[in-house]
């Protein structure tokens, strides 16, 4: 599968949040105004959210509206943040890659 321009700069967001971390997976979303939002896993006693989970709830925090398009890199298809992302917007394109961002 080949990334539009668009998609693979969220490859790059998501993997940079990944790194920043020290995580094994990073995401990162567009919202339908263009603006992106990335995320790495949270793992507090507190709080416990996928790279996922972190990439929506930073759009939402922001006040997104919907989404055009998230990105997963290093995670999987049935990561909890993919409910979040079809909750926020049911036509929204989900793309999981492997850790060097190749499209699984």
């Amino acid at each position: 599968m080949s990334l539009s321009d668009e998609d693979a700069k969220l490859v790059t967001l998501a993997r940079g949040a990944m790194g920043r971390a020290e995580a094994t997976e990073g995401a990162a979303v567009r919202d339908l105004d263009g603006r992106t939002y990335a995320g790495a896993p949270v793992g507090l006693a507190a709080l416990s959210l996928t790279a996922l989970q972190a990439a929506v709830a930073a759009a939402v925090s922001s006040g997104a509206e919907g989404l055009e398009s998230a990105v997963l890199v290093g995670g999987s298809a049935v990561d909890d943040g993919v409910a979040a992302v079809t909750e926020l917007s049911p036509d929204a394109t989900v793309i999981v890659t492997d850790r060097a961002g190749n499209a699984l």
